[in-house]
């Protein structure tokens, strides 16, 4: 934004410490010095600058600092000669604050702890001058500056007295931000007793209550005696009253009897969800037992579940025998091995089931009495937190913007939607209206020398945007509410707008999130654990969340689409390396042409739930804020919200050393990556349905081919599925490679085999993959139970070569799909172009593939696709090509092959196709009074 007509800015440093500020000459006349200058030097440099101002009046501003010699207090003074015009300042009276930081720099202090007002403003001719002794310290002056760049009272000794001065701005501000505090603070009270009760709810337990009254006033016992032994228990005093004593044993007795049928239905409630026969049922079919479980969860699920409602009720995530998870190994690896090497394999895991396996699984059920969950914590600190390597590219993962729709080109104005859609879903979790996902918001990582830890506070009122190089702070709330999406553009727009530089070593900080995780623990306890480094440090790792407004331009391009995505897909996976903070629970990307994206550290949670709030983000900000013809947010800017803070950062050279460091191997670890990201359209999940093929098993299977077709073998290969059916459940790994599937890939590749046989094998292998799918959404993986009693065996110092053996087996193919329309805030159907780019994330294994997918509506699958260009065997693009291949030949079984859009019915729906086959029956329904966008073709 261009300053008013009457203001003249100029940017100066201080000669001393090279600190850059602001001289800045206001529109009533008054010149504004951020910070002050405390040398002869610096104010000679600021009179030189003066004399370029445009403006046609001159104030000279003099500063004297130092330490009063009686006391030893902090003094300053200050004087303007010639004093403004009095037709510029004519009923004016405004205060020049100035304020100076200690910092010490080879022994000097460039900034003391002072801050001094002085009055400006009277007749003409006449100079001014004040002083104040003792000013608050470097903390709270800068809590004030944020704070509308005031405080509550001043006070000015003067001759005839003290002048004390009411700020009623800044009162009403305290005030505001005080009854904010005290309404989340009831909120979460209020939600507490909710949950607390959960099945029942608060007015449950008067409706208990007037039911045992109403019966004991009926001379009816509900009790059978217990109200009568309440009642003489109450008779030790004497000083009740019968009437009395009898009202007060009925509540208890009643009181009681809630509690006892809150318990019951909890515990019924936790036998029911534990029961997971529906799953295993024929496709297509409920059986009887089935819609008896269904409406028993309904009658004891209570209504209007919050946030934590089902906490207590959810069952603990069982332990597998340790029988039955050897043997799903061993069928697991048996086509990944020679015949000698699973001989020997299972030479070794019968010993183990025998021997060590029973001891360790002691210990394993008797964690699993104790904790929530026995797999959760350790695979947290262990696969995540212990993690010495790099976060980016090797953990962290990313999602995407919607695939052909960009609602503005304006990049302040879809950051400001976007980051107020970001707020509202973050006040539903606080308000505890959403699934548990607490550590969303206020989360960062941090880093150690052997672990990490996750710090999560409980309230954040600001976020840190990035842009080129700085770091500035942003207030969410004024005046008591959340910024609305037009003042936030408007905040966005002053960091775009703003002309400062970054300080020495501040443009590539986050390099040091992007590195080996122990050069940054040090670093950091060596130079971010005291001063303005802590500050500005705790700003970052304390915000909502993390903000990078991107200097490129990103997204779907129709003239090069696979260039355009595989670009995308590397930015929001690593940028350059230094404008992501990979710390963060996640960093939201703005783009300079509007796209956006995120970027989310993966050990808070896994990808599912960060999809959810991305669905909600999308939708809101395209179908409920919205934009002005112009590309603008809706409504209007607010002059009288302080602007952003920079942070300040004094990073020494030994300090930029090691960010030189992180960043260069972060860059050949970012260079190293191959991706390629496509949108697969031949055909959808709506075809993949109709050949009654579990869309999720078609892709598994196509995946298995492709890799076949790509490296001529078969190899381990991880699918995630997720175990929320358990309480704090995470995930568990799906081998979908099989016995089954490879005899598939190897009837695909095998000539003499007929069209008949493969379809045969394919059906088998499908099923398969859904019931080692089934087994692991219901406890009886494999993965997780071998990793905990690796975890057990190392706690007790005992080896087991059969677990070494096992932990050690790479993943060469890792593979993930991202849940789709979880939140149903608009119909897909009938907005097709809205669909989502989905996320992905970096290779697992140096010589493998990492593939994400996505099945968006009915008629198209988003793959990511993910590999390293060090490795000769691996190539991302040439994968996708016999995925592409692989895909169309499966389809081709069921008699959808790929000539199938010309031989069967084409239906187009706005900008996508839905082809039919040609002996298919299609009914088609038009909402009254609208006309069909429907086009056919045979």
């Amino acid at each position: 934004m261009a300053p008013p007509e009457a203001c003249w800015e100029r940017a100066a440093s201080c000669p001393l410490c090279s600190h850059s500020g602001t001289l800045a000459w206001n529109t009533p006349g008054l010149f504004l010095v951020l910070p002050p200058w405390p040398t002869p030097e610096a104010h000679a440099l600021l009179n030189e600058q003066m004399n370029e101002s445009p403006v046609p009046f001159r104030h000279l501003l003099t500063a004297s600092f130092g330490l009063a010699p009686s006391t030893g207090a902090q003094e300053a003074k200050v004087s303007v000669d010639p004093p403004p015009p009095e037709d510029k300042v004519q009923g004016h009276r405004d205060s020049l604050v100035a304020s100076r930081w200690l910092e010490g720099r080879d022994g000097t202090s460039c900034y003391t702890a002072t801050t001094f007002r002085c009055q400006l403003g009277g007749a003409r001719g006449a100079g001014r001058e004040g002083e104040l002794v003792g000013g608050p310290g470097p903390r709270e002056i800068l809590t004030m500056a944020e704070a509308h760049q005031a405080v509550a009272f001043q006070f000015t000794v003067t001759p005839d007295g003290i002048d004390l001065r009411l700020s009623h701005e800044a009162l009403k501000q305290i005030y505001l931000s005080g009854l904010h505090s005290w309404k989340k603070k009831f909120i979460r009270f209020k939600n507490g007793i909710i949950t607390g009760v959960y099945p029942a709810s608060p007015s449950s337990w008067l409706i208990v209550v007037v039911g045992v009254m109403s019966t004991m006033y009926a001379k009816i016992d509900p009790s059978m005696g217990i109200i009568a032994k309440i009642n003489r228990t109450l008779d030790t005093t004497g000083n009740m009253s019968s009437q009395t004593k009898h009202v007060v044993s009925g509540v208890l007795f009643g009181t009681g009897l809630w509690v006892a049928l809150i318990f019951t239905m909890r515990y019924s409630l936790k036998v029911l969800l534990s029961y997971h026969g529906w799953m295993f049922a024929e496709h297509g079919r409920m059986s009887r037992a089935t819609k008896v479980w269904i409406g028993m969860v309904k009658l004891f699920s209570g209504r209007k579940p919050m946030l934590y409602s089902f906490q207590t009720s959810l069952p603990r995530l069982p332990v597998p025998a340790v029988r039955d998870t050897v043997s799903r190994y061993l069928d697991s690896v048996k086509p990944l091995m020679k015949e000698a090497d699973f001989k020997r394999m299972t030479a070794l895991a019968e010993d183990f089931a025998v021997s060590l396996g029973p001891k360790l699984q002691w210990y394993l059920k008797l964690k699993s009495w104790w904790a929530t969950n026995y797999v959760s914590d350790w695979w947290e600190e262990y696969i995540y937190l212990r993690g010495r390597g790099p976060l980016m590219v090797n953990s962290n993962y990313y999602a995407m913007d919607l695939l052909y729709v960009l609602p503005t080109h304006i990049q302040a104005a879809r950051a400001g939607n976007a980051i107020h859609a970001i707020l509202l879903y973050r006040r539903k979790l606080d308000r505890e209206e959403l699934k548990p996902w607490e550590r969303m918001f206020n989360t960062s990582r941090i880093p150690g020398e052997e672990t990490d830890t996750i710090q999560h506070v409980r309230d954040s009122r600001h976020i840190v945007v990035f842009h080129k190089g700085r770091y500035f702070k942003v207030w969410l709330y004024h005046d008591g509410r959340l910024l609305r999406p037009r003042e936030l553009e408007q905040q966005m727009q002053w960091i775009l707008d703003d002309p400062s530089e970054p300080q020495a070593g501040e443009a590539q900080l986050a390099a040091l999130t992007a590195g080996e995780r122990v050069p940054w623990a040090r670093c950091r306890q060596a130079h971010f654990a005291r001063g303005k480094n802590k500050q500005s440090l705790d700003a970052v790792e304390k915000a909502a969340f993390f903000v990078t407004l991107d200097e490129t331009e990103q997204g779907y391009r129709k003239e090069d689409p696979g260039a355009s995505l595989d670009s995308y897909a590397k930015s929001l996976l690593h940028g350059r390396c230094f404008d992501r903070w990979f710390d963060k629970s996640f960093t939201f990307i703005v783009f300079k042409n509007g796209k956006i994206g995120m970027n989310a550290e993966h050990s808070w949670a896994d990808a599912p739930i960060v999809g959810h709030l991305w669905e909600y983000v999308l939708a809101t900000d395209s179908f409920q804020l919205g934009y002005l013809e112009d590309g603008h947010c809706k409504g209007d800017t607010n002059p009288s919200i302080p602007p952003p803070t920079r942070l300040q950062w004094d990073i020494p050279e030994e300090c930029q050393e090691v960010i030189e460091t992180s960043l260069s191997s972060a860059n050949l670890l970012a260079n190293d990556v191959d991706f390629h990201s496509f949108p697969f359209d031949t055909f959808g999940k709506g075809l993949i349905k109709k050949s009654r093929t579990s869309p999720d098993a078609f892709v598994q299977l196509a995946l298995q081919l492709a890799h076949y077709k790509d490296m001529g073998k078969f190899c381990l290969t991880y699918e995630a599925s997720m175990t929320r059916l358990f309480r704090e459940g995470r995930t568990e790994t799906v081998r979908s490679c099989t016995v089954e599937s490879c005899d598939f890939v190897l009837a695909m590749a095998d000539p003499s085999q007929t069209m008949e046989q493969r379809l045969r094998l394919f059906k088998i292998a499908s099923e398969k993959h859904q019931h080692m799918y089934r087994l692991a959404m219901t406890g009886a993986g494999i993965d997780r139970h071998l990793f905990c009693l690796y975890v057990v065996s190392k706690y007790l110092a005992v080896e087991s070569p059969f677990l070494k053996e096992v932990l050690s087996e790479p993943w060469r193919l890792s593979t993930s799909q991202t849940p789709q329309q979880q939140v149903e805030l608009f119909d897909l159907e009938r907005n097709p172009e809205y669909v989502s780019s989905g996320g992905g994330f970096g290779p697992v294994a140096d010589d493998g593939y990492g593939v994400s997918y996505i099945l968006v509506g009915e008629n198209l699958i988003n793959f990511h696709i993910s590999s390293k260009f060090s490795c000769p065997e691996t190539d991302s693009h040439r994968f996708g090509k016999h995925l592409r291949q692989a895909m169309t030949d499966i389809v081709a079984l069921f008699g959808f092959g790929s000539n199938s859009r010309n031989s069967g019915w084409k239906i187009a729906l706005k900008n996508s196709e839905l082809f039919l086959p040609s002996k298919a029956w299609c009914f088609l329904v038009f909402p009254e009074q609208r006309a069909p966008p429907y086009s056919f073709q045979a």
